[in-house]
């Protein structure tokens, strides 16, 4: 259950940052990890996902592999939630 005196965002992160998240998460679904950035983008272009997300996912660094959307978000620099539930 939320608690209802709780901030709607998460401590850490602003809107902007749950935006560009949602936005990786719809292009990249859910079958992809883990993956490399290589790997990420391309999938990003399958979807087609926006020129914004694919300019993010180019901005990873090479040859780290990714376990899941929190690691590509961290190395993009976007707030992350420190607590979960």
């Amino acid at each position: 259950m939320t608690d209802p005196h709780r901030a709607a965002t998460p401590a850490g992160t602003d809107q902007g940052d749950i935006e560009r998240r949602a936005a990786l998460a719809e292009a990249l679904g859910k079958e992809v990890w883990p993956a490399d950035r290589d790997t990420l983008v391309a999938r990003a272009q399958e979807g087609p996902a926006p020129d914004a997300v694919l300019a993010q996912l180019r901005r990873l660094p090479e040859g780290r592999q990714f376990e899941n959307l929190q690691d590509v978000a961290e190395a993009l620099g976007l707030g992350t939630e420190q607590e979960r539930f």
